[in-house]
């Protein structure tokens, strides 16, 4: 991220005034249909209720990849519409390291097929990508192209499995394929 000192108070100016300069995949973020898929959903399409409301925190700790057996093994709820997963990447926001770490936890693609077959609507992760670094880009086109929404960079290092209210708000970015966001849950 670059930070850009337009103004600045001490300098004499009348107003501090900064720019940022960023991937619109850096950090917490999301990613529209269009992030693979052309003629996919941009941000501003998707409808922002998309980002609110009852999501289920699963903890899938101590494995290497989500796959379709494990994620029927944690018994998610039928209901649930929004789903965070939360594996051992979370341990690595604590370390505060900028570095990108290539060997996180991620989907399989059977793993995007049953969260499609099961009619989630959002998915999160605890980590950049909800795809292996060095894998073909599968699970994201199985995900989007079915308008499964994606919540990438989420920490969820205190957070407990089970029911909470999720508040994601994308900035509404016109015909573009992602947005920073910030991720709130409160327990239910």
């Amino acid at each position: 991220i670059d930070i850009i000192e337009n103004l600045s108070l001490k300098k004499g100016d009348i107003a501090n005034d900064s720019s940022v300069n960023m991937s619109v995949h850096t950090g917490t973020h999301i990613d529209a249909p269009s992030h693979f898929i052309s003629d996919g959903n941009s941000v501003d399409k998707i409808e922002i209720t998309t980002f609110m409301g009852p999501a289920y925190v699963c903890h899938m700790l101590n494995i290497e990849t989500i796959t379709a057996d494990i994620l029927d093994s944690c018994q998610i709820p039928k209901n649930a519409k929004r789903l965070l997963l939360r594996t051992n990447n979370s341990t690595l926001w604590a370390q505060k390291k900028s570095d990108f770490y290539k060997d996180y936890v991620a989907l399989s693609p059977n793993a995007a097929k049953w969260i499609v077959e099961n009619n989630i609507e959002l998915v999160g992760i605890d980590y950049l990508s909800i795809q292996k670094f060095d894998d073909p880009p599968d699970v994201h086109i199985t995900l989007l192209k079915n308008n499964v929404v994606i919540l990438e960079g989420i920490n969820l290092s205190d957070v407990s499995q089970g029911w909470y209210d999720l508040i994601c708000l994308p900035l509404k970015l016109e015909n573009i394929e992602g947005s920073p966001a910030r991720a709130l849950l409160q327990q239910i």
